[in-house]
């Protein structure tokens, strides 16, 4: 087995940097969507300033790797054109720090902060947003390229899309079908776009994209439950694997939903499924699919504060899936981890026992896929602090470190010792030549 494996930790731009009327950055379709909704990222976990000592966290819980996000309307404030240097400077600064405690950057280039301006002329649903990603994405590995090597244009295609523009849960809050797939039609060109102007700016660069797979199963034996599952799998997962790792969207979801699709111009599968040299997968759950359709939850099912059923076994069934299925290059779990109802006892600690287990069943899965011959490299627990959680505002905690938003104290629970020390004991083993698959 490769003794090289990296444990890491990620995060998001506008989930923790805050500043957002600093440094000469534009406003986010998050920043217009949360002056509705009401709860706020505008300080987030002040990372923007705190970065530092955020690193220094890191290098104390012994991680190789970061997972950080780059913000779009810090670099290119309205999407296109000018160019901010400020904002160049300060990820040039984060990414020197964390090469300075030894920290390697995953860069991300798109964790879903969609300038406002390119909303307000069609947002992602709009061809011209894909070509406006691929000149940004240029922008910022001319500037990272020489040190950073690993990077993945999008996070979570699936959430860009569909939360925003099919569900209206996540910005810009449409709830037009067609809108979703032309967004992820064009999420997923953007992508295909990038890769090689990545490439042409950091010619030592390792590209990838991050996608998120929650297995579809049916909920009983009945066929039209198996039929449910089926076609919630193929719009949730197949959709952008096939187009991604095939160069092909699957067609029994094609002819589903054959009104609601964007026009594909000849040439933009084959741009989509240029050749990437990872993959990451983000997993947190599985679905379940009763005869009519509905989500259902499985009889006594343990779940997280978010209403997710634990289910480990999901994220190896993931692995698996793409490993035999999509012949997929290497993979990295790039975002595993639960949010809980962490609560600072009376000697200040947080004892978050759910979540040690929780991770520990994780990695335990994580092994079990590389046990039946999956190539995975990497795995980066979600997240590092407790942060900006979207639509849920400040009200969901999925942190190894608990911040006390009033005050921003920092303070490490007891899942951050757990997983400092399961590093260790890896990293340990791996210098003896011990298997790294077993419990530490």
């Amino acid at each position: 087995m490769n003794s090289d494996f990296i444990w890491g930790v990620a995060a998001s731009a506008y989930q923790t940097e805050g500043a957002v009327y600093e440094g000469g950055r534009g406003q986010s379709i998050w920043d217009h969507f949360h002056a509705r909704t009401g709860d706020t990222g505008a300080l987030a976990c002040d990372v923007y300033h705190r970065y530092r000592s955020d690193v220094e966290l890191m290098h104390r819980l012994g991680v190789d790797a970061f997972r950080l996000s780059v913000a779009w309307p810090r670099v290119i404030p309205e999407g296109r054109g000018a160019v901010n240097p400020r904002g160049l400077d300060y990820y040039d600064r984060v990414v020197d720090t964390l090469l300075e405690f030894g920290i390697e950057p995953f860069v991300n280039l798109f964790h879903w902060d969609l300038p406002q301006r390119l909303e307000d002329e069609g947002g992602w649903p709009a061809r011209a947003t894909a070509e406006a990603f691929a000149e940004y994405a240029s922008v910022v590995a001319a500037r990272l390229g020489d040190r950073v090597v690993h990077w993945s244009t999008h996070n979570e295609p699936f959430c860009a899309s569909w939360l925003g523009y099919g569900y209206g849960e996540h910005a810009p809050g449409r709830t037009n079908p067609k809108d979703a797939f032309a967004a992820a039609h064009h999420v997923l060109l953007s992508h295909g776009l990038a890769v090689p102007e990545i490439r042409r700016q950091a010619r030592a660069a390792q590209v990838g994209i991050i996608v998120d797979s929650w297995p579809a199963h049916p909920a009983s034996d009945d066929p039209r439950a198996d039929a449910a599952a089926r076609a919630a799998d193929g719009l949730r997962n197949r959709w952008f694997f096939d187009p991604l790792l095939r160069g092909e969207y699957p067609a029994d979801v094609a002819e589903l939903h054959e009104a609601e699709l964007p026009p594909v111009k000849d040439g933009d599968l084959g741009v989509i499924a240029t050749p990437i040299d990872w993959l990451g997968i983000n997993n947190y759950s599985r679905t379940l699919h009763d005869a009519d359709g509905t989500v259902v939850r499985a009889p006594e099912a343990p779940l997280t504060a978010m209403g997710w059923e634990i289910y480990p076994d999901g994220l190896r069934e993931v692995i698996c899936r793409l490993s035999e299925e999509y012949d997929a290059p290497p993979l990295y779990v790039t975002e595993f981890g639960a949010a809980f109802d962490d609560v600072q006892v009376h000697d200040g600690r947080i004892h978050d026992v759910d979540r040690i287990a929780f991770l520990e069943a994780y990695v335990g899965a994580i092994d079990e896929a590389r046990l039946e011959g999956a190539d995975v490299r990497g795995a980066f627990v979600w997240s590092l602090l407790d942060n900006f959680e979207w639509a849920y505002g400040y009200s969901k905690r999925f942190g190894l470190v608990y911040v006390d938003y009033p005050t921003q104290a920092r303070i490490p629970k007891a899942s951050f010792a757990w997983y400092r020390d399961l590093i260790a004991a890896r990293k340990a083993r791996a210098a003896t030549g011990a298997s790294m698959l077993t419990s530490a």
